[in-house]
């Protein structure tokens, strides 16, 4: 069955040449023209993959409070903001609040294609990981491959897949310092400015559960490490 994919943009002609670029390459489009309409059409089937822009319509941040919703919804479901605004405050915002990817419409659409392609991929990885890796537990972290899910000192951490993603990898190289390359490239990240908002926002989650988390050790020039 075809992935379904599901587009939030309120510029028609905008909607309808992602749509077509999308269907092009066999995903089942689902195409939206603003906040209420889409989500709607979730409450009823979540896409497997939603692509948002921020200003819709008349609400000029529309698009942050559709990834709020959706993220309540499933904290699984991989998110793209494509939209024209490109301050770091927006990118910064966006990631925040959930998304898995931050793009600007000056992307090229065979770029937009690939980042969708590695989502994906990323989703089918975790999902096909050998038996072995199906639980892995370092300390008070125990991730849940199968079901994506973490736990600290058994509470439930909320991570995005692309948060669980990069926990996954550092815990797996426990003590061992991953480069920001090494994680843009693990994690199928823009670039190396979404790893560092991305572990912020992880360190916070993992502090909600326990104030004093402090295993995600920032080497400076060199990248990060899961303190063993």
């Amino acid at each position: 069955m075809a992935r379904r994919i599901a587009i939030v943009e309120d510029e028609a002609a905008i909607r309808a040449n992602y749509a077509e670029a999308l269907a092009r390459q066999g995903y089942d489009v689902a195409a939206y023209a603003d906040r209420p309409e889409a989500l709607a059409a979730f409450k009823s089937r979540l896409p497997d993959l939603a692509i948002i822009d921020i200003g819709l319509g008349d609400e000029p941040e529309g698009g942050f409070t559709l990834c709020s919703e959706l993220r309540a919804m499933s904290m699984r479901l991989p998110i793209i903001f494509l939209t024209a605004r490109d301050s770091d405050f927006d990118i910064v915002s966006g990631l925040r609040l959930g998304a898995d990817d931050y793009l600007t419409k000056d992307v090229s659409l065979p770029h937009l294609l690939a980042r969708v392609a590695a989502l994906f991929r990323r989703v089918e990885a975790l999902a096909d990981s050998q038996p072995k890796e199906d639980r892995l537990e370092r300390g008070p972290l125990t991730l849940d491959v199968m079901r994506l899910a973490a736990e600290w000192k058994g509470e439930p951490v909320a991570l995005t897949l692309t948060e669980f993603w990069m926990v996954h990898t550092l815990a797996r190289n426990a003590g061992h310092v991953k480069s920001r390359d090494q994680l843009m490239h693990d994690a199928r990240l823009v670039d190396d400015g979404t790893i560092t908002s991305h572990v912020k926002r992880i360190r916070r989650k993992f502090q909600v559960v326990d104030a004093g988390f402090d295993s995600i050790e920032s080497v400076y020039g060199m990248g990060y490490r899961w303190k063993v």
